[in-house]
């Protein structure tokens, strides 16, 4: 555990939209340097016009969220996730926030602390991320929508594991880091993927069920590590890594 206070988040901005126009797109990793075999083989995918948030969800507009009922209307939640909430909660009355949340606190590397409403939320399940998505008029993006926009900035950017300072969530500009983002990408092989050769093949290839796919790195992942075609993945109920969302809507 860190015993130095983390850093206050930074003041968002109003929620701004960047627009895609669609196309045939490129997806997945071609060229030098590392990938896992899951990132692979590059292929075409058509992209109908959308738009995706300059920013992830805060805690606060997560506090929004909690304070309409989102958590109790069954309207927002995928058949699924509403089973999941009304049945895995840590007592009889079901999950009613992100993991780690307690009244206006969170616990954090830093222990418990005052929950701020400017950082990005974390620690949500892709069932969460979807109830969310659909309360605010909105929805996931899929991985190419998010992959084809990521094309386009450094992810060696943002809020990434890389200082003694504890991994917290802190926002700021840029697709990468702080919140690993929920996708509505069920992670599935690639056009003629085939798992590496040996023990590597293990990794990937034996997980590509019941699970979604997950971009952008975040504040525990070690910067260089992450890159537009990386393609990480949990199943739906998962939420104990720093785990956000970005919205995205149809143009």
């Amino acid at each position: 555990m860190w015993e130095a206070a983390p850093q206050a988040a930074s003041a968002q901005k109003e929620q701004d939209w960047i627009s895609h126009p669609g196309e045939i797109a490129m997806i997945g990793h071609d060229g030098p340097g590392f990938a896992f075999d899951n990132e692979g083989p590059v292929h075409r995918v058509y992209l109908e016009p959308f738009a995706l948030s300059d920013r992830l969800v805060t805690n606060g507009e997560w506090d929004a969220f909690i304070a309409d009922g989102g958590y109790r209307n069954p309207a927002l939640w995928l058949s699924d996730g509403w089973a999941w909430v009304n049945g895995n909660g840590i007592n009889l009355e079901g999950i009613s926030a992100p993991l780690y949340w307690h009244e206006g606190d969170h616990f954090t590397h830093c222990g418990w602390q005052p929950r701020d409403p400017d950082a990005p939320v974390s620690h949500i399940s892709y069932y969460e991320a979807d109830a969310f998505a659909t309360w605010a008029g909105c929805r996931l993006p899929t991985e190419f929508e998010w992959e084809a926009i990521g094309q386009l900035h450094d992810p060696a950017d943002g809020n990434q594991l890389d200082s003694a300072a504890p991994p917290l969530p802190r926002g700021g500009e840029g697709l990468f880091g702080d919140c690993w983002q929920f996708t509505r990408s069920a992670y599935l092989p690639y056009p003629r993927f085939a798992p590496a050769a040996g023990a590597v093949g293990e990794y990937n290839g034996k997980f590509m069920s019941g699970q979604f796919v997950l971009k952008g790195a975040s504040c525990a992942t070690a910067r260089g590590h992450s890159r537009a075609s990386y393609r990480n993945f949990f199943y739906p109920h998962q939420r104990w890594q720093f785990t956000g969302l970005r919205l995205a809507k149809d143009i």
